[in-house]
């Protein structure tokens, strides 16, 4: 089997579109041997790296409401804290990134320099919070001496750091932006305008995969909507069956 590379982008609750999305890849006979992810992608893909199949990884999301995730956080930073996020990935995960099954790689944005960083080793859950730390949101996470927001605002799809090392890589982009949006309220055009911003910065990574999944009309969804999380898994489980078949992916298979 070829050297199967699989980057899965940032994206809040849409993120859940993933698991769906590897479950009908794993169903193809795919196996991937490293993988890279920001934000909500970093989470879906530690799990995966530590050896959780699609199905055990949406068993794990489905069992976590919002507010057991997050918690008020009262500070001029953010808004809220994610002591339930880190409780999770504690109780899930290995402690360092050596205890991995596969290769990860986990992008986040350090605020005071302005520069993306590449976590691959040392703190496993330190690299996946500061990657989710979605600014004014969540309070801005220390690490190693730095101080990190999500990894989207830079990359959203980390195909870059992964792509000398894979012969051929699929990315999973959960952001698909469909022309029918209804300006309800300013929350929705906030959340709408950062999809926006956050999708530019997609662009070139995209063309750096061999394959790119995105299922529309995920965009409907608030990237908070965690009691939508089936739902979501469900769009992205069926655009690969319906979009794809086997065929697209005998060349990676050898």
């Amino acid at each position: 089997m070829k050297e199967i590379g699989l980057v899965l982008s940032g994206g809040g609750v849409r993120g859940v579109a993933h698991i769906g999305v590897l479950k009908a890849l794993e169903e193809y006979g795919l196996r991937f041997k490293r993988v890279s992810g920001t934000s909500a992608g970093s989470i879906v893909g530690a799990l995966y790296a530590r050896g959780y199949s699609p199905s055990e990884i949406l068993d794990i999301i489905l069992q976590v409401s919002m507010l057991k995730s997050v918690r008020p956080a009262w500070a001029w930073s953010g808004l809220l804290r994610m002591d339930g996020l880190r409780e999770l990935l504690q109780k899930h995960l290995p402690a360092d990134f050596s205890g991995l099954a596969i290769p990860l790689t986990v992008a986040a944005v350090e605020i005071r320099k302005g520069e993306v960083t590449y976590f691959n080793e040392g703190d496993l859950v330190a690299a996946v919070i500061s990657s989710c730390s979605i600014p004014a949101i969540f309070n801005p996470y220390p690490h190693n001496g730095s101080l990190y927001v999500d990894g989207g605002l830079m990359d959203n799809l980390p195909v870059r750091p992964i792509r000398s090392k894979c012969e051929f890589i699929i990315g999973s982009h959960c952001n698909h932006i469909s022309p029918a949006f209804d300006p309800a309220n300013i929350k929705g055009v906030i959340e709408r305008t950062l999809l926006i911003a956050i999708g530019a910065n997609t662009l070139v990574s995209k063309h750096l995969c061999d394959v790119v999944v995105e299922p529309p009309g995920l965009d409907k969804f608030s990237a908070f909507d965690i009691g939508k999380a089936k739902e979501i898994f469900d769009i992205g489980y069926k655009f690969v069956k319906e979009n794809f078949t086997p065929a697209h992916f005998e060349g990676m298979l050898v």
